[in-house]
């Protein structure tokens, strides 16, 4: 066994759409950071007695950096990972589960949904 994920076909078909309600920024390092907000009871709760934040700031690394600016609504999660691989040549042997990982995280948080090609 290599150790690489078999991914299915179809997945790398789709498209990774931004949500609108998680606005994002390019910092003056050039990287992405992308805000959260901090709704329901519980988060009131916390931000009144624990003084939480409304809004967390999660500032990306360059990895993160490259594929979200690459999740414009018309890449697929092959191209990002192309473009991922062109972007860091040294690491393409890791970069479909990169790629695969943290869009998965993303989607599962509600900062991504994904689409099928039209």
């Amino acid at each position: 066994m290599t150790g690489k994920r078999k991914i299915p076909a179809n997945y790398m078909d789709q498209i990774p759409v931004r949500d609108y309600k998680h606005p994002w920024r390019i910092t003056d390092d050039g990287m992405v950071e992308v805000d959260m907000e901090h709704n329901g009871f519980y988060h009131s709760i916390a931000q009144k007695i624990f003084k939480k934040p409304r809004v967390s700031h999660i500032a990306l690394d360059k990895y993160g950096t490259v594929v979200w600016k690459s999740m414009d609504g018309e890449n697929t999660v092959a191209d990002i990972v192309r473009i991922m691989e062109e972007t860091f040549p040294d690491e393409t042997d890791r970069m479909l589960d990169r790629v695969v990982t943290f869009t998965a995280v993303l989607q599962h948080n509600g900062f991504i949904t994904m689409s099928n090609p039209s």
